[in-house]
């Protein structure tokens, strides 16, 4: 599955780097190993095959709603990089549990808070999921903001290669100052780690987070 694994990557980041300039330099940034919530903003379908490849060699394992495994192809390409199924709009507990293996094992856990793709590239709210991974791992967060991949589609057309831009942040840790954890809070927490990736965009990508003259970082302790 390794070897499989591996060709299915070089496949993914030559064919990837064809189609697309990837401003890849930034990825050095990502610690080489101990664990890690990868956290990024999702726009549409290229940045995970890509974010997966050129992370290479270290794996990142990633969540995906668990319709995602009706596609045949998909369910084969995403057990080949061991993605974790999840029941969107429910408490999904297995799905917690092995995300915070993950971790214990310490590997790289990617996240994108949205949970949903953006399509135009510009930040949506995040939902607090990431929160009680990131609570009860105690594990680092790496912010990785990438934007240009909302015009692949329209550029693929035009048989004209799209400007993939990545930036990587500093890493930080939740915590919950000694705070009764509720929703509240959860949200306030997942919006500072939204901030976190609107910070390392060109303005008109912030979104809902485009007032980051002063992000709140009450609950964020770095590294």
């Amino acid at each position: 599955m390794n070897f499989v694994r591996n060709i299915v990557s070089w496949f993914i980041r030559v064919g990837t780097s064809i189609l697309c300039r990837i401003e890849r330099e930034p990825l050095v940034q990502v610690p080489k190993k101990g664990p890690l919530i990868l956290t990024v903003n999702h726009i549409n379908s290229l940045e995970v095959p890509l974010l997966f490849a050129h992370l290479q060699p270290r794996r990142l394992i990633g969540l995906a709603k668990i319709e995602t495994w009706d596609n045949k192809f998909m369910g084969w390409l995403f057990n080949l990089w061991k993605a974790i199924p999840i029941r969107r709009g429910e408490a999904d507990l297995d799905a917690l549990r092995r995300c915070l293996t993950v971790l214990q094992a310490g590997d790289m856990l990617g996240m994108a808070p949205e949970g949903t793709r953006s399509y135009d590239g510009c930040l949506l709210r995040g939902q607090p999921g990431i929160t009680l991974i990131a609570l009860h791992s105690r594990a680092p967060i790496l912010p990785i903001a990438h934007w240009g991949g909302e015009n692949f589609k329209g550029n693929l057309k035009r048989l004209k290669r799209t400007d993939f831009h990545i930036r990587v942040g500093k890493p930080f840790f939740l915590d919950a100052k000694h705070e009764k954890v509720n929703g509240k809070i959860r949200q306030e927490m997942v919006d500072e780690i939204m901030f976190q990736l609107a910070v390392l965009m060109p303005e008109e990508y912030r979104g809902v987070y485009k007032d980051y003259n002063s992000p709140p970082t009450k609950y964020l302790r770095f590294a």
